[in-house]
């Protein structure tokens, strides 16, 4: 649903968002504007971009928006000066915004600064907490950002391939992993990878690098001496810095000779990603693929539950955020044509750890194309 349709429909004059762009990836996507200090969008018919008169010049050349505006237009140094005080000063501005473009009923998003709020409601205005209508039209990705997406998957494959391929070569002594002989650690298969990724512009927190009975903590980062014989699950999400557009990925690699439990658990979960992939398209329900995946894993005799065996959804949705929706869970959501997902069962048993394979696919007219190439071999 565009902008315009959902202020129709729901009785608003203006939907308005105050926040800086690079932690709000609505701010971002609303405007194309990348600024760490918070400044204001509104949307009343058009689109506006109020921004500090320092940063106008800069908005006006690399913001997606035509009517740029200054706080100076609207009096702030005035408005600063009389109240000695930056916010209320600032929610004047917003007012004196609102009240040019002729809005009463503003909706903003659930996020929105409570003092400004407050604020402009002291000013007359009626403002009303909405679930944000941007998150959902960047659910549907245009052209230009699965291309994105999938350059980020790229730079994320190549680190993580030459991560394994360090693994591949390293050599064992009483089980544990040498490489340039030195023992190989799971800090430094990491630095491999955030390295390879800087190298392209791109970034990443918590990489997961988890050997051993630990990996079956889904979200264990990782430390120590890598082991032989072991799971060690790779689970790598960066960004790239300029386009602002996260991947997600994950492999299980094994050097040496892996428990039998986790080669099954390994193809078990292969298999079910082969099933999220045959049902995936558009019209389909996320938790209609969830359950087949749980069925496919409980039929190759895993358990699906909350402690141990198939324990989190099976994916989600992948974009300017790397966690946002649509889901493939237990929430009912319709997959629509230009959703980007992930598909990542995963097994987890504490005596032998984890194994988890993810990749990520777009939802296409006709099924669903898999962004991700990088193989899924289990043993090195």
């Amino acid at each position: 649903m565009e902008l315009e349709n959902f202020l129709q429909l729901n009785g608003f004059d203006a939907y308005l968002v105050h926040a800086d762009s690079h932690r709000s990836p609505d701010m971002y996507y609303a405007t194309r504007f990348l600024a760490a200090d918070a400044f204001t969008y509104l949307h009343a018919g058009g689109d506006i971009l109020l921004v500090s008169s320092m940063e106008k010049g800069r908005a006006k050349k690399e913001s997606g928006i035509n009517d740029v505006r200054s706080t100076s237009d609207y009096g702030l140094m005035d408005e600063l000066k009389f109240h000695k005080d930056g916010g209320v000063a600032y929610c004047k501005v917003i007012a004196r915004l609102l009240e040019k473009e002729r809005c009463s009923a503003i909706a903003v998003p659930r996020d929105f600064p409570l003092f400004f709020g407050e604020c402009l409601k002291a000013e007359g205005f009626r403002i009303t907490s909405v679930k944000s209508p941007i998150a959902k039209l960047r659910e549907n990705k245009a052209g230009s950002e699965i291309r994105a997406i999938t350059a980020v998957q790229r730079t994320c494959e190549q680190a993580v391939a030459l991560a394994i391929e360090v693994i591949r070569s390293a050599r064992v002594s009483d089980d544990k992993l040498i490489h340039n002989n030195v023992p190989l650690t799971a800090e430094a298969i990491r630095a491999i990878i955030h390295h390879t990724l800087l190298d392209h512009s791109c970034e990443a927190d918590d990489t997961i690098v988890a050997c051993g009975p630990g990996s079956a903590n889904p979200h264990w980062q990782g430390s120590g001496v890598l082991k032989a014989h072991q799971p060690i699950v790779l689970d790598v999400f960066p960004r790239h810095m300029v386009s602002r557009y996260y991947c997600d990925m994950s492999r299980t690699v094994v050097k040496g000779e892996p428990d039998p439990r986790i080669t099954e658990m390994h193809s078990a979960i292969v298999e079910a990603q082969e099933t999220a992939f045959r049902l995936i398209r558009p019209g389909v329900n996320g938790s209609d693929v969830h359950r087949a995946v749980c069925d496919t894993l409980a039929k190759a005799g895993f358990q699906v539950g909350d402690d141990e065996g198939f324990i989190h959804s099976t994916g989600h949705g992948v974009g300017l955020e790397v966690h946002e929706k649509p889901g493939l869970g237990l929430q009912d959501v319709e997959l629509e044509a230009g959703n980007v997902v992930t598909v990542e069962p995963g097994l987890y048993y504490k005596d032998v750890g984890g194994v988890r394979v993810e990749d990520m696919v777009v939802v296409t007219d006709g099924g669903c194309k898999n962004l991700t190439i990088l193989d899924k071999n289990l043993q090195l």
